[in-house]
């Protein structure tokens, strides 16, 4: 297997790392540290987002009939990875263009795409995602937010948490129950923040400004026509969304780059001399390599026109144990990093915190690498 770029793909990461240097201000990472949901990067994001969409570098790999330059899966993981590597000016524009885009283009109503791709190629647009709920969490098929159809319109009554942007987001793709199905009665609906009956909560964190809310929503009224798909059919596109979600982030990336970043902290005060710090940056660094390695075995099957499936899990799982551990070696050989020792650091180790959260929880991974990777039988129940 060939592990180093070839020469169009390391002249495109070079290209995004010149104009990123070139663009972003002095003080980039104090600036960034917070994260990307908070509300001083979210603004800059609007108008950066902008800067990347007008030359070529905010959705090279989407379709050329919808605006990108129809780039395959690794131009846009080295697109990812840069963009990570410098704390993610996109903000939450990532996850636009990473999977709300994406999966309108694949499920989306003419109509629907005509609305909301434009924005989103033109970085004007904010989406959040209505999933976990208090009892569901990353249990999606138990969730109760109701929407019940009356005519042309569905009434939608219930509780999501640990909804990230959704105190700056436009839109919400919202998971809502209309049957008592576990999986076959869930339905999308696409719902504008500032409809009447919503509300949002910020949940005071460890893990940054703005990251995570709780919403309510108490007789929202939701237009048939912004049902996404058809009755009963999200769990066929959440599918679809949360592979991309889940290789979205390459936070593999971002902890060896904080790893580095660490490594030479030590270095520069003459503390890179004990053989147990060595041995630990060792093993974090074949940790982060080997989660590299397994989310890089998707890409190579997404480039290839195969669809992907549970061992997008296991690529997941790796990534945790390999935020973990950056984090915790941190916390044990640079702690100062944390307070205002080094912004970077900082702000890794606010997303790495959530690692195991994000995109469903690692034990759901790990149920699920159980079960559909290694077929083993489910414990009596």
């Amino acid at each position: 297997m060939e592990f180093t770029w070839n020469e169009e793909q390391q002249a495109f990461r070079d290209k995004l790392r010149a104009f990123l240097d070139a663009e972003l201000p002095a003080d980039w990472e104090a600036f960034s540290q917070h994260g990307p949901a908070s509300p001083a990067l979210t603004k800059f994001a609007a108008e950066f987002c902008r800067k990347l969409a007008d030359n070529g570098m905010l959705f090279p790999h989407w379709p050329v009939e919808h605006g990108g330059q129809g780039l395959d899966p690794w131009h846009q993981q080295i697109l990812a990875e840069v963009m990570w590597e410098f704390g993610e000016p996109r903000g939450g524009q990532y996850m636009n263009v990473n999977w709300i885009g994406p999966t309108l283009m694949r499920y989306g109503t003419p109509d629907q795409q005509a609305h909301y791709l434009p924005q989103i190629a033109n970085g004007e647009m904010l989406w959040c995602q209505g999933f976990s709920e208090p009892d569901s969490g990353s249990d999606l098929a138990s969730l109760r937010t109701r929407a019940v159809l009356e005519g042309g319109h569905y009434r939608v009554n219930g509780q999501k948490i640990w909804t990230s942007y959704a105190g700056l987001a436009d839109t919400c793709f919202l998971l809502t129950r209309t049957s008592d199905d576990r999986k076959r009665g869930i339905t999308i609906l696409l719902v504008p923040m500032d409809t009447p009956g919503i509300t949002v909560r910020q949940i005071p964190s460890l893990i940054g400004e703005g990251d995570i809310h709780e919403v309510f929503f108490d007789d929202v009224i939701v237009p048939i026509g912004q049902r996404f798909g058809e009755e009963g059919q999200a769990w066929e596109i959440i599918g679809y969304s949360l592979t991309n979600e889940r290789l979205g982030i390459p936070r593999y990336h971002l902890a060896r780059t904080a790893l580095d970043r660490a490594v030479a902290m030590l270095k520069d005060r003459g503390d890179w001399t004990g053989e147990i710090v060595k041995a630990e940056a060792g093993r974090c660094a074949a940790l982060c390599e080997g989660a590299r390695t397994a989310n890089y075995a998707i890409v190579q099957k997404r480039s290839e026109g195969f669809g992907v499936g549970p061992e997008a899990s296991s690529a997941r799982f790796a990534t945790v144990m390999a935020e973990r551990a950056v984090c915790e070696f941190v916390v044990e050989f640079v702690p100062e990093a944390l307070a205002d020792g080094s912004p970077y650091l900082k702000m890794h180790h606010q997303r790495g915190i959530v690692a195991g959260i994000a995109s469903g929880a690692a034990e759901i991974q790990l149920n699920i690498i159980a079960g559909d990777v290694l077929e083993l039988p489910r414990e009596p129940r």
